[in-house]
Formats: structure tokens, sequence, C-alpha cells
């Protein structure tokens, strides 16, 4: 990996790249490039990448981003963070430099089109649960704390061994420590976008809750967030999936690929719990601590299950063979 401090130019860090990615030339037949789309500039750069890491854009408007950087860089550290590795301050939009991460987002292996990629029920659960607990990390071990304000698949992505890594820090802010709310330009994506925060412009940590909510309803159904291909009632899934659940449907909109009579209990586990972090009112909502600790356990319950019918397979096999 490679190491940057605050205040690294643009020039350094590309050099830097550059000169990766020469002494790789001799071991790779390809030289990749990646497109960073610097969003106030309106305009693209083409960038250089090796394998270990690659250029990104975050647009961080604050008066003091310096801070904002260095309490970023602080909380990188986390496991299912996404890695900061550098950033260039010497323009009005920072650029972070991220580690690369090789399996993509979970967004791209759930909607992709071709069925290529396929998350099995115990992936999904792993997922949830590791992108939980980063957000947890963020919102109750930080310091200062941070408010992501864009969770969404998409910025899920998989490590080569498929370990959950929260990214895009671009649209976050840090919570001050005599506050608990932020009044600010709403920022975030539709149909992950907190209804609370959209009316008032009142941040919270509950608003990464509702977010993380819709995240947990994608991988339960496998559809997404909002679809203009589906009939009017079914666009947003969580108005969707809120229905659907007064009615006691859930199985009917449950992702068939992942349905079988030894998870049903858990899927509709994760399904109440999904509701509860997508309730109208914030303070309505569970904390993404206890979001975190919900589903810890529920990992934990299904591998007691796992071991138990293994345990009974083994006894009725040795009970067969007792009999012969």
């Amino acid at each position: 990996m490679v190491g940057f401090c605050c205040g690294n130019t643009f020039h350094d860090i590309k050099n830097t790249v550059r000169q990766l990615n020469s002494s790789q030339s001799k071991n790779s037949k390809k030289r990749q490039t990646i497109t960073m789309k610097v969003e106030s500039l309106d305009e693209e750069v083409k960038v250089p990448f090796t394998k270990d890491c690659c250029l990104m854009v975050a647009v961080l408007p604050l008066k003091s981003p310096s801070l904002e950087i260095k309490a970023k860089f602080n909380n990188s550290l986390m496991k299912n963070v996404v890695k900061l590795l550098g950033c260039c301050l010497e323009t009005q939009v920072p650029l972070l430099l991220y580690e690369y991460v090789s399996n993509g987002s979970v967004f791209d292996h759930l909607h992709n089109t071709d069925h290529e990629s396929f998350i099995s029920w115990e992936a999904r659960l792993k997922i949830a649960t590791e992108a939980a607990e980063a957000l947890s990390y963020l919102h109750s071990a930080a310091s200062p704390p941070i408010i992501h304000r864009d969770v969404k698949l998409a910025n899920i992505l998989l490590d080569e061994n498929y370990n959950a890594k929260v990214s895009d820090f671009g649209a976050s802010r840090l919570v001050p420590s005599n506050k608990e709310q932020i009044t600010t330009l709403v920022q975030g994506t539709l149909g992950y976008l907190d209804p609370e925060y959209f009316q008032t412009s009142q941040l919270t940590e509950k608003s990464d809750v509702y977010s993380f909510g819709v995240v947990l309803i994608e991988l339960l159904t496998g559809l997404k967030a909002i679809s203009f291909e589906r009939p009017e009632h079914e666009r947003n899934l969580t108005l969707y999936f809120i229905a659907v659940m007064k009615e006691e449907r859930l199985l009917d909109i449950t992702d068939g690929r992942v349905l079988y009579v030894n998870n049903i209990e858990q899927l509709k586990e994760m399904a109440t719990l999904a509701k509860r972090c997508v309730r109208v009112k914030g303070e309505e909502r569970p904390t993404m601590k206890e979001v975190a600790s919900e589903l810890e356990a529920l990992r934990a319950w299904r591998k007691l299950k796992e071991e138990e019918a293994e345990y009974l397979l083994d006894d009725f096999y040795d009970t067969t063979v007792y009999n012969i």
C-alpha cells in the first residue's frame, strides 16, 4: 500500500501512482486507468492505477477540510471501512486516495442483469452485519462521530474475500461534541434518503439508520430501492415493503433465490429489523449499534441452528448403523 500525508499535491500523488504502474508493468500485461469525475468542476480526469490502489474524488464543502480529512484518516482504520491512504488539498475539491477494493459493490452483485453473480443468504447476512458494524463504529466509537449521509448498496464494497467495506465519505459530516443533529443542505440518494431529514434539513445519526434499513430491504427482496420499471405502487421499494409487511405478505416479495424452509424465521427477523429502521420518525428507529448487535445475534443463531442440524444428522446415522 502507498501512504500519503495531508498536503500532498495532485502532481505528487499522480507521479507516485505512475511509478507504481511502471514498476508493475513488467509483471502485468494490462495497463489500466480509472476515470475520476470532479463534480464541482464538471470535468473528468484519467489517472493510472495499480491493483493496490486507485484514485477517487470526494467533494468536501467544509470550512476546515483538513480537520475533516484528519478525522477520516483516523476512522478508516476500522476493518470494514475502506482505508483512506492519502489526500490532496491543493484544489478547491480535495482528492482522496483510497485502497482499491477488488470485487466491486454489493449493488453490482445483487442487481447484475446478466445473473453472473449470486449472493447467498448467508453472505447477505454477513454483509449486512459487517456494514452495520462499520456504521456503528462511525457513530459510536469514532472521535468525533461521523454521519455517512449516503449509505446505499453501491457504497458497500466487497474485497477479495467478500468482506464488506463501507466506502465513499464525500458527503459525510462530523458531529460536534455538543450537538446531536446538524442543520445542513439535504444530500443523499433517491430511494435511500431519510424523509425526516429531507423535510427538516436536520441531519442525525438516525438518517444513516433509515438508509441502512433500505439496504436491508434490498438484501431481503433482491429489488432495487427505486425502479420505474415496476408498477407505480411498487416503484419506491421502502413504501412497497411497508405495505406488504402490514398485509403479512413478506414471503411474496422475498428474493426466491434465498428463500428456504430453514431460514424463514431469519428472514422475518431481518424484515422486522428493517421495518424499525425505516420508521418515519428518527427517534423511533434503533441506533446502528443496536442494529449491528441484532444482526450479529441473528448470524450466531443461524450458526447454532446449522450445528444442531449437523449434530442431529450425525446422531441419526450413528443410530441407524447401530440398529443394523
